[in-house]
């Protein structure tokens, strides 16, 4: 299952504010119906104890192991660590770190940001892998062994070194050490874009394979690793891909630090050739902006001492600074953005004929069917973030009157002119007025409904503003029948103001939904592009059908907050301010 930890700072946004809008800026809007809606929310708060259990803060986490041995004597590991954490007895993957070659004591770039709860156990497993270029992601990799802890053990220690236990529990030469840094308040990312020229030569056959790290030096004179570059092969002049940091991350948000920067001549075997290094701050870094350039020498101590005309051992030049304001979930609800939220339904004939109670549809008079349970506690979440309450509601694989041809995105309602039914309550019972009227059928194709919503989506993306951003809540029962389309569409969704989130109905092999949810490395489309951004979740419904529908809620919705705020950041687009969403508003009493 995709990290759904990540939202953890995002929880008490979605329901909270849900409240609070509806306390604060609606008052006038009450009912009876409210009244029960509120109780829903209080009730759902309640069990998620957003009340008593706020996030104290987020940290940072940097990890490095020492003495790896690998199984295959002949050549180095190429580790990759996973970070997961345990939630209801199961240990649920957060992250994992860029892949290292031929590296028996690897220091990661790739920093874990988590939220630190202080009166929770919050679990923690890091597993090194070795990624061998010649297998398949990482199910085919080597686990080279694992070590369990707490965030709170992390945090008191500020650094935590432990032996990588392998799974005979045995402790092998290997450790990981994991180093915690509290965030401060700065959320805000900058942009770097370096090149270089006339670099040293290094290598006898061919010409250097630059790469460039990046240090920041800490109060203690210690130095931290803050980003590595890729590998540019057989090149003195290279340039580097353009990558984001947080300018926490970067300098602490000391514009004055020192940042000790090194540059690299890679080698397969893993002891790369020293070229030079240099030193900056990022009050320097600031002037690479408006098409300026800022460059620095790249100097070799040795060098310099030993060689009479010694000038430098290359330029390295930073082409573009950019910093990126970082807003919030809450910033762009309060500028007016709206969540259009929309549903599909399985009507595979795999679910059962709904006449029948063993039926996954089947219709009881006083229990609700899992898709119930499902959309009822996930839509009554979305909905207060959608001004009209209308939602779209489509089915896919079955046969639809009048002439029953199989259809993938019928309008449940079956008005394909106008698909929206008033509220979560209108969408249960489109659902329940239309079984009857359907025949089951098959296969289960769900590209066609994600193309759907694409379309939708792909025509506020022209309009620069954050004002709509969808949601598309999938319910089925099986494996879906084209995997290709739907990663295809899934792929090109990654560009849009778009979320997905599917759940499993059902107790089937659900195997090919985690590949959608990213579990297994990053997805691609069948040509090979990968996703721009994580925008799908997948949940079994099966691993809460004991739980409450908060709890559901809370593990499907987690991630949507930080999921918005990553496409309008990355976009540049920034939100409203309040006063001008309410300016720009019509009330309609």
């Amino acid at each position: 299952m995709e990290n759904w930890v990540k939202g953890f700072a995002a929880k008490p946004i979605i329901l909270s504010f849900a409240l609070m809008k509806k306390l604060l800026l609606f008052p006038y809007h009450f009912s009876i119906s409210d009244k029960n809606m509120n109780d829903i929310y209080e009730s759902a708060a309640t069990s998620l104890g957003l009340f008593s259990s706020p996030c104290l803060t987020k940290v940072e986490l940097r990890v490095a192991c020492k003495g790896i041995s690998d199984r295959d004597a002949l050549s180095k590991p190429d580790p990759c660590v996973v970070l997961k954490m345990q939630s209801h007895g199961q240990w649920l993957e957060v992250d994992r770190t860029e892949v290292l070659r031929s590296s028996i004591n690897p220091t990661f770039s790739k920093v874990f940001t988590l939220d630190y709860y202080f009166e929770e156990v919050q679990r923690l497993r890091y597993e090194l892998y070795d990624i061998s270029s010649s297998h398949n992601g990482m199910r085919e990799a080597d686990c080279l062994g694992a070590m369990e802890c707490t965030l709170g053990q992390i945090v008191s220690q500020r650094k935590l070194s432990k032996a990588l236990l392998k799974q005979s529990s045995t402790g092998g030469k290997s450790t990981i050490t994991i180093t915690a840094e509290e965030l401060t308040g700065n959320d805000d990312y900058v942009e770097l874009s370096f090149s270089a020229r006339k670099l040293d030569d290094k290598d006898f056959f061919s010409k250097s394979d630059p790469f460039l790290e990046i240090y920041r030096v800490n109060d203690d004179a210690t130095q931290q690793l803050v980003y590595r570059t890729e590998t540019v092969m057989n090149n003195l002049n290279p340039v580097w891909k353009t990558f984001k940091t947080s300018l926490n991350c970067l300098c602490s948000g000391d514009h004055e630090r020192m940042l000790k920067c090194t540059v690299w001549d890679w080698d397969s075997n893993g002891k790369h050739d020293y070229i030079g290094e240099f030193e900056a701050t990022f009050k320097e870094m600031r002037g690479a902006t408006d098409g300026k350039q800022v460059q620095w020498e790249c100097i070799n101590p040795k060098y310099k001492v030993k060689k009479k005309n010694y000038r430098n051992s290359g330029i390295v030049i930073l082409n573009q600074c950019k910093v990126i304001k970082m807003h919030s979930f809450l910033d762009y609800i309060m500028g007016g953005c709206q969540i259009q939220f929309t549903v599909a339904i399985d009507f595979t004939a795999s679910n059962g004929d709904p006449r029948n109670s063993c039926s996954l549809h089947y219709i009881h008079p006083y229990q609700p069917n899992e898709y119930l349970k499902a959309l009822v506690a996930v839509g009554e979440i979305c909905q207060d973030y959608d001004s009209d309450k209308m939602f779209p509601a489509f089915g896919f694989g079955a046969r639809i009157p009048p002439d029953f041809k199989v259809s993938h995105d019928f309008a449940v309602n079956f008005n394909e002119d106008n698909p929206e039914c008033a509220g979560i309550q209108g969408v249960v019972e489109a659902y329940q007025n239309c079984l009857p009227k359907i025949q089951l059928y098959g296969p289960t194709n769900i590209a066609p409904i994600i193309q759907k919503v694409a379309n939708s989506a792909s025509e506020e993306v022209h309009t620069r503003e954050a004002m709509q951003y969808f949601i598309l809540l999938i319910l089925t029962d099986g494996v879906i029948t084209d995997m290709a389309d739907t990663r295809e569409a899934i792929v090109q969704a990654s560009h849009l103001p778009m979320s997905i989130i599917i759940v499993g109905v059902g107790n089937a092999d659900f195997t090919d939904m985690q590949t959608l949810d990213g579990d297994d490395g990053i997805l691609r489309s069948p040509k090979g592009e990968p996703v721009l951004r994580d925008i799908v979740q997948f949940v079994p419904f099966r691993n809460f059908k004991h739980a409450s529908p908060a709890a559901l809620a809370k593990s499907v919705l987690a991630e949507v907050p930080n999921q918005v705020v990553d496409y309008y950041n990355s976009k540049g687009i920034k939100p409203k301010c309040p006063s001008e969403y309410e300016a720009s508003r019509t009330f309609g009493h």
